[in-house]
């Protein structure tokens, strides 16, 4: 497992960025005197709505993309080409969540916010067909 230590603090760096956002999200709702579940008005210009979707968001993207990866360990993916998948996740969700709780243009859905999303989903893609492919093989 020490040739997956990058790969493994990047999965670790995910959860921990869900873990921070979880807490972000309930002190931000607890000092604004809002009950925990959905917030409204649902808007982007509504900045403890953007701190509980980038946490939500965080959350709905870490299963698809752990799960592959932990499988990679197990099947043999090449630890180096694992670690660049997972750190450029990492990076991409990283700036994801900043540029979703920084607000503005950046933040509206069909902008740079929803560019990385989908920039997210597809080294998700690549890692889920690279793990298939050395599971197969």
């Amino acid at each position: 497992m020490a040739a997956y230590t990058f790969s493994i603090v990047g999965v670790l760096a995910l959860c921990l960025t869900s873990i921070v956002l979880a807490i972000n999200s309930g002190y931000s709702k607890g000092r604004a005197g809002v009950l925990s579940g959905p917030v409204h008005p649902a808007d982007d210009e509504n900045p403890l709505y953007r701190i509980d979707r980038a946490h939500l968001n965080s959350v709905e993207a870490l299963a698809p993309f752990v799960a592959p990866a932990l499988l990679a360990m197990m099947v043999g993916v090449g630890p180096a080409l694992l670690a660049t998948l997972v750190w450029l996740y990492v990076l991409i969700r990283l700036a994801h969540v900043a540029i979703y709780l920084r607000g503005g243009n950046a933040a509206k859905g069909g902008s740079v916010r929803t560019v990385l999303y989908v920039a997210g989903t597809v080294v998700t893609v690549i890692l889920i067909i690279v793990t298939g492919g050395a599971a197969i093989a």
